[in-house]
């Protein structure tokens, strides 16, 4: 008996593999601002509870992304690790703990990315216990159990996103490349570097040589600035003689009278 699947050779290819045929991949992303804006989420805190207690709010909008053209949905984890839900969440870690809500993230996004031929990224963020000076084992225990459920959800690759701290960013790729799965890296920084001065060409250079198939930047600054700190990351990849595809998660406002934090730093934040 012959069984015919139609499955496009498109849908097919995993994010590497569409990269290295020169496509440009889009994602979604803004999901904290977006909810907010919606009255979801509270200005603060962060955390992705939103996808236990109003799933449906979540999978609107993954639908919202995937119907304006996104190939990839990223999981709704942001700052979901288990110590920042503590943190900042309060009840969160308590009431609905850091495993239902990153496999709650995970489901939605695997459900509403098999409407389309959208590939799901599980996503880690930089982390409390990082910057309360906690060692590097407890550092990378807390993306650990995060990518645990990635594993079980079987996500399609990985995103560490939003780290202000190269050294942290490494320790996050060097957990990721666990996986065996493709890893992107993404930090919140300008031209001026991440909090320690390292440059962006360095901060590359130390991502790409953790494991990171994919660098770039995200959040933090608009659309101009995120561009010219990328150049500056790849003109560092350049003269190190190393190869990564690179990738730009910029806010969706103008930044010019940011400084080195970017917009978080302006008195208006978060609320204006």
């Amino acid at each position: 008996r012959t069984v015919i699947v139609n499955l496009s050779p498109y849908f097919l290819q995993g994010i590497l593999e569409r990269l290295d045929a020169g496509e440009i991949v889009i994602g979604d992303g803004g999901f904290v601002i977006a909810l907010e804006k919606r009255g979801y989420v509270k200005a603060g805190p962060w955390t992705p509870e939103a996808t236990v207690e109003h799933p449906e709010a979540v999978r609107q909008l993954h639908r919202e992304f995937l119907r304006a053209g996104s190939n990839v949905l990223q999981t709704f984890t942001f700052y979901a690790s288990e110590d920042k839900l503590e943190n900042r969440g309060n009840y969160v870690a308590e009431k609905i703990s850091c495993q239902k809500l990153n496999e709650a993230a995970c489901d939605i996004a695997r459900e509403v990315a098999n409407e389309g031929d959208a590939l799901v990224a599980g996503g880690v963020s930089q982390t409390p216990s990082y910057l309360s000076c906690k060692d590097k084992a407890e550092v990378k225990a807390a993306f650990r159990k995060q990518l645990e459920v990635f594993m079980k959800k079987n996500v399609d690759f990985l995103i560490a996103e939003y780290f202000e701290h190269v050294e942290e960013a490494v320790w996050a790729v060097e957990v990721l490349k666990e996986s065996g799965k493709p890893v992107a890296a993404t930090m919140c920084i300008g031209p001026e570097g991440d909090m320690h001065g390292v440059s962006p060409g360095q901060c590359a250079v130390q991502l790409v040589k953790a494991g990171a198939s994919i660098v770039g930047v995200n959040c933090h600054f608009d659309p101009d600035t995120s561009l010219e700190t990328v150049k500056l990351m790849k003109e560092g990849l350049q003269a190190a003689k190393l190869k990564a595809h690179l990738m730009s998660q910029p806010l969706a406002f103008h930044t010019p009278d940011c400084g080195k934090q970017g917009f978080i730093d302006l008195p208006e934040f978060p609320f204006g």
